[in-house]
């Protein structure tokens, strides 16, 4: 399964926050399944893939836009490059059996809501699972439900996120999606 990984490439975040990249990396390489991320060597992005590495992971997917080339992780097993940040976002939702949004700034938040708005129109119901960590997209996943539920929305799927507050739920979330 490709795993596609959202997340913050800002370093020096609290180890609450580390080790939850830390341990969907090692699920990825556990479960000898692809890591799909940003491809950057800082931040979550880097934490997530030197865990599936060392779990085992044979296949770390990096995509990185032109301009932040000279940030590449050299865990990346293929590095892609993408012309500028939209078109990485299309690379990375071609790409992705699963979608999983760690925290992040505003790159996380439209990576997510960009593929939420992409699998809608396609009417995919690929998962999209949000690390909800001390209820920082709360806001977010309220407004698309209140979204859903209006006269403006034509697709419940808007409100499709399955929403996380840890570790080990994301880990039991994984492996439940895993066995469908």
């Amino acid at each position: 399964m490709n795993i596609v990984v959202y997340c913050s490439a800002n370093n020096d975040l609290p180890v609450e926050i580390t080790s939850i990249a830390a341990a969907l990396g090692r699920w990825i390489g556990e479960g000898r399944h692809t890591l799909v991320y940003g491809g950057v060597n800082a931040g979550l992005m880097h934490i997530t893939a030197q865990a599936a590495r060392d779990a085992g992971c044979q296949n770390i997917i990096g995509i990185v836009p032109e301009m932040f080339r000279h940030r590449a992780d050299q865990l990346c097993t293929e590095l892609v490059l993408a012309r500028d940040l939209n078109h990485r976002k299309a690379m990375l939702i071609e790409r992705g059996d699963a979608f999983v949004v760690l925290p992040g700034g505003l790159g996380t938040i439209d990576e997510w809501i960009s593929t939420l708005s992409h699998l809608v129109v396609e009417g995919s119901e690929r998962p999209i699972v949000v690390v909800n960590h001390e209820g920082m997209y709360s806001a977010q996943a309220e407004q698309l439900r209140s979204t859903a539920q209006s006269q403006f929305s034509r697709s419940p799927l808007i409100a499709s996120s399955i929403l996380v507050n840890n570790s080990q739920e994301l880990i039991n979330k994984l492996n439940q999606l895993n066995k469908q």
